[in-house]
């Protein structure tokens, strides 16, 4: 089993908080690049590729647009079944494609039938919960389709934090099989609003 990530956290005191979780297997999936274009954003076609959107890639080994070759880890905004676009790359500036490359990503672990829960505290030895989120309760939604994990506080909720720091972590569950996902610290910035 591998460990769980850290993964610290800030929220606004009175603000809705959403972060959105992916959870990436070891197993790197490669799929050829076919065309490339000297778009803002950068979009990419490489067919078949089943990478969800959200998810991050590395390309490699592109001739022509070799500025794509050391962009290192960036996100697909939007995909279809052959086209991946990058919105945080613009490509207008960059060298004509040529050929070749390759699409690398890490494939998505299978979300179905696991639920989750996460407890916040003030330290790591309070006996006490400030929070308690679920996929039962709603705070926590899983989405196998998309492959997102999906943490929801309420302003109303946040609203009523006063710690300054707490402690954080998240566990997916499935039968027995308890996998701890991600933990760490949050920090509440305090609300001039209101």
């Amino acid at each position: 089993m591998a460990s769980p990530t850290r993964l610290n956290l800030k929220f606004y005191q009175g603000s809705t908080f959403n972060e959105t979780i992916r959870w990436e297997s070891s197993i790197k999936k490669y799929t050829p690049i076919t065309a490339m274009f000297k778009t803002a954003p950068l979009v990419v076609t490489a067919s078949n590729h089943a990478m969800p959107a959200g998810w991050r890639a590395i390309i490699s080994n592109i001739l022509g647009m070799t500025e794509a070759n050391s962009l290192g880890y960036i996100v697909g905004t939007s995909v279809t079944t052959n086209n991946i676009t990058f919105n945080e790359v613009n490509a207008a500036g960059f060298k004509d494609y040529i050929s070749g490359g390759t699409l690398e990503y890490n494939e998505p672990m299978s979300l179905a039938d696991y639920t989750a829960r996460m407890q916040i505290r003030e330290k790591l030895t309070s006996t006490s919960t400030i929070a308690e989120l679920t996929t039962e309760n709603t705070k926590i939604n899983i989405n196998d389709t998309t492959k997102t994990i999906s943490i929801n506080i309420t302003a109303e909720e946040t609203a009523l934090y006063t710690f300054k720091t707490a402690v954080y972590s998240l566990e997916l569950v499935k039968g027995e099989v308890i996998t701890p996902l991600i933990y760490g610290t949050i920090t509440l910035d305090k609300e001039i609003t209101r």
